[in-house]
């Protein structure tokens, strides 16, 4: 039985861990909610672009299609954009996404389609260097606040792949926000963009849309459809952050918890002991106290 010294060290140094996980619990919070709010503020631009791009796609002024409306064939090879963390200890965030990439990767490999890869996050990129996957692009360390102009560099290589033919279609991997207690994987398609997408909450309407253009439609429709890609990758990563410091917060929580349970039952180990030895010293005193008097 370990000594009451050695108990009194195991539980100062569980406590000392329990602090810090508390106050990774609370920055956690914190952090959760600013990266809510940037979530939700960054919603009403992509909306918007959507809905014009939408009344475009629907105007009587040309027959130009654009390529990321195109439907690539051919070319047996998809191009993955995964979001994830840069740092750990965010419970199973990143194990719950890179399942279930794996699993479609499974699927793709299956049906002879090869796949490569844009990495936005340290343990993304790590995974998929681990599968032997082709990384084209990386951006990794992003902090708190993701910039555009970050993302754009290393996004802009699988949007070039797809208008080029070079994949059939891109997906966009990463952890959607439901509350904070709840994380949704998800691997959608990013390209091409579908009708239905472009459409979506939008009602049906049985008048067309006329734009003036500057220079044109067709500079206009690349310019829009492009930024609003970008938007779509830029609140998946927002999403993805908030995700994040939502799992911390509740990993953190249930590491405080369990930290406190170890105290609680080293505690309980240390007054046995103790106890035992106060037993054993009384013992001792009254043997010696009746070999005297004997």
């Amino acid at each position: 039985m370990p000594s009451t010294k050695e108990i009194r060290g195991k539980i100062k140094s569980v406590q000392n861990t329990r602090k810090i996980t508390k106050a990774m619990e609370m920055v956690a919070a914190s952090k959760m909610r600013k990266a809510q709010d940037r979530m939700h503020a960054a919603r009403p631009y992509g909306d918007k672009i959507r809905v014009i791009c939408s009344h475009l796609a629907r105007a009587n002024v040309t027959d130009y299609r654009h390529p990321f409306l195109n439907q690539n064939e051919g070319a047996k090879k998809v191009g993955i954009i995964l979001v994830s963390t840069d740092k750990g200890l965010a419970g199973a965030l990143n194990t719950n996404i890179q399942r279930v990439l794996l699993q479609r990767m499974r699927e793709w490999s299956a049906e002879g389609i090869q796949v490569e890869a844009s990495a936005l996050g340290n343990k993304g990129l790590g995974f998929l260097q681990r599968l032997g996957v082709p990384v084209l692009s990386q951006a990794v360390q992003l902090g708190d606040r993701p910039s555009i102009d970050r993302l754009i560099g290393a996004i802009a290589v699988q949007i070039e792949a797809y208008k080029e033919g070079k994949v059939d279609k891109v997906y966009l991997c990463y952890s959607r926000f439901v509350n904070a207690m709840k994380q949704l994987p998800v691997v959608e398609q990013l390209l091409p963009l579908s009708d239905e997408q472009l459409s979506a909450e939008e009602p049906q309407r049985k008048f067309s849309w006329d734009y003036i253009y500057e220079p044109d439609a067709q500079t206009v429709l690349d310019e829009l459809l492009r930024r609003y890609v970008e938007a779509l990758i830029y609140q998946a990563v927002a999403e993805n952050m908030a995700s994040e410091q939502s799992a911390r917060m509740v990993a953190m929580k249930a590491a405080s918890d369990n930290a406190k349970k170890l105290i609680d039952d080293l505690q309980l180990v240390y007054n046995k002991t103790r106890q035992a030895g106060i037993t054993k010293e009384i013992t001792e005193i009254v043997g010696g106290a009746a070999a005297v008097s004997s």
